[in-house]
């Protein structure tokens, strides 16, 4: 039975992750830096909490990361942590960076000094891209980062790199291309639209602000993305992917897919914030994840629109 450690079990890919894991037999152990005060909704959410082993690691902590991994004893260990949103990055940059950076060095260096034989998957982002005019970015264009956000994962996507070429470990970075489910947070802007709609539908008169509109972006499914982790570690060879569906789509897109399909005209309830326009914001970021394909064998099974009827049904249905 292998054994494998998630940190950020509690998150939507974390969950996702978990379940996949067990679903081929794996023993999960799941990493949070508070047991008592984090929330674990989504593991309860997929019916799977009894069936992770929940441990305490707090990844700016080389002891704890020493404790859990004398615990869990990992095969692989997926880093699926850290601050995740690019807004935010903004207000509190000092702490983005200490949650992505600080903790895929800690992390590295206990699997170097104490698991060399162990696999590590690290979470990347299509961000760390910046904008790509229209052209998909693969895994030989060059980062342009324009977020501490994106900055911060150029930072831990380097240190991967380094570690797996100077100590022989193998370590690898998804570079995941935007992507969504039910179980994502609130804050982030396809949930924002998604409950907003549905509120419009059943009788609300609230209005929806948005930001940039024309902004292009890759958006996935969450159950496809954790499936594509999982085979990066068993391929023969420690490589870096884009993980995407290789097709982009507007924010508008979203918004008037998402008003359609439940009856409404958008323009009736979409209002332009232009305080949510974000600095220096890349327009276009696409993707091809030509490689993982041929590689891999793995695909997005979700397209665009399936996506919006998932997130609609599923949030009717709370």
């Amino acid at each position: 039975m292998k054994r494998a450690l998630i940190c950020g079990v509690s998150g939507q890919d974390g969950a996702y992750l978990a379940q996949l894991l067990l679903s081929k037999g794996y023993q999960v152990f799941g990493g949070s830096r508070d047991l008592v005060k984090t929330d674990f909704r989504n593991l309860v959410k997929l019916k799977i909490l009894d069936k992770v082993i929940l441990l305490k690691i707090d990844l700016s902590d080389p002891a704890s990361i020493h404790n859990a991994f004398s615990l869990s004893l990992p095969d692989e260990i997926y880093n699926l942590s850290g601050q995740s949103s690019v807004g935010l990055s903004f207000e509190k940059p000092e702490e983005t960076r200490q949650s992505i950076v600080d903790a895929t060095f800690n992390l590295l260096e206990e699997v170097r000094n104490y698991y060399p034989a162990a696999k590590l998957f690290s979470a990347g982002s299509g961000e760390c891209f910046g904008e790509t005019e229209g052209v998909p970015a693969n895994e030989l264009t060059a980062f342009n980062p324009k977020s501490p956000y994106a900055e911060s994962k150029v930072a831990a996507f380097n240190l991967v790199k380094k570690y797996r070429d100077s100590c022989q470990l193998f370590a690898c970075t998804g570079i995941l291309f935007n992507h969504e489910s039910p179980l994502r947070p609130s804050r982030f802007v396809t949930q924002k639209i998604i409950s907003t709609a549905i509120d419009i539908s059943g009788g609300s008169s609230k209005k929806l602000s948005l930001g940039n509109l024309a902004i292009e972006r890759d958006w996935g499914w969450s159950p496809d993305y954790v499936e594509a982790m999982w085979l990066m570690l068993q391929n023969k060879a420690p490589l870096d992917f884009v993980i995407a569906t290789g097709v982009g789509h507007t924010l508008e897109e979203f918004i008037n897919i998402t008003f359609s399909q439940l009856g409404l005209d958008w323009k009736e309830y979409v209002l332009i914030d232009k305080t949510l326009f974000r600095p220096n914001e890349g327009i276009q970021i696409l993707a091809n994840p030509r490689k993982a394909e041929e590689i891999l064998g793995w695909k997005a099974k979700i397209n665009f629109q399936q996506l919006i009827k998932l997130l609609l049904t599923e949030a009717k249905g709370i």
